[in-house]
């Protein structure tokens, strides 16, 4: 199947690591210019050297933070000024903290807040423009299934990402016309440092090692494991991609078919 990626300019935030790193990869060896940005500059620049050596495709580093709009209105304009285009945006953030909630106060709510739900309507306010006047694109945002089945201990995760799923599919409707199409994509259980890290704080709390934790969650996958950041990494390229051109307003989940819900 061809993606139609060639040369095509896609913006992938926090990409120096886990899924979007694996997401920026996959659409380099689809022959797409990529615009790759996080907060640290020695780990971005070192991301998008990687993938330069094993794609020979054009990436560019950018630094931003993304609970900071002038940060993402800076990689937004600096992007247009190297590739003098956007044709597909990545959505993407480090998550709030895990917890419970009689463990946040409002500073916690605010952060989460900027970090997640604005975060996400600023990096789309600030491409809109720019896709409407080359007449259209694509826009996919990373988000969790704590939208339909929410987590315990991430409660600040479980609020704020529906927010944005919600603004997904608002705006799935509202740019249409524009040939603008926005969606979701969710991911399971796929194996990447932040999980580690979940994983970790679960161990802990239940009494157990973390490979112990690791085999009771694959346990409740149909699959029997966790999904494999590239995996995860074609699924998103392949929305982001014309292949996907009459697909809009949707949230995919890339999850080993552990989710029982059914809408």
């Amino acid at each position: 199947m061809e993606l139609n990626l060639t040369n095509k300019v896609v913006m992938i935030a926090a990409a120096s690591k886990g899924m979007g790193y694996a997401i920026a990869r996959q659409c380099a060896r689809e022959g797409a210019q990529v615009s790759m940005a996080s907060r640290s500059k020695k780990q971005i620049e070192a991301a998008a050297e990687r993938i330069r050596k094993e794609t020979s495709s054009h990436v560019t580093p950018f630094v931003f933070d993304a609970a900071d709009g002038d940060s993402i209105e800076r990689w937004t304009a600096d992007t247009l000024k190297t590739y003098g285009r956007i044709n597909g945006l990545l959505v993407n953030a480090g998550g709030p903290p895990t917890g419970l909630f009689d463990q946040f106060d409002d500073k916690d709510w605010q952060a989460a807040f900027d970090l997640t739900l604005m975060s996400a309507v600023r990096m789309m306010r600030s491409v809109i423009p720019s896709m409407k006047q080359q007449g259209g694109g694509s826009i996919l945002t990373i988000t969790s299934s704590s939208v339909k089945e929410p987590i315990d201990v991430l409660i600040l995760s479980n609020v704020m990402r529906s927010g944005v799923t919600s603004l997904v599919k608002s705006l799935s409707q509202q740019l249409a016309k524009d040939k603008i199409r926005v969606n979701n994509i969710i991911p399971g259980f796929i194996d990447t440092q932040r999980l580690s890290a979940i994983d970790a704080q679960a161990a802990s709390q239940f009494g157990i090692t973390l490979e112990q934790r690791r085999e009771q969650v694959a346990s409740t996958i149909p699959w029997k494991r966790y999904g494999k950041p590239e995996e995860f990494a074609k699924a998103a390229t392949f929305l982001l991609s014309e292949a996907a051109s009459y697909i809009t307003g949707v949230s995919l989940s890339v999850d080993g078919g552990r989710m029982k819900t059914v809408w």
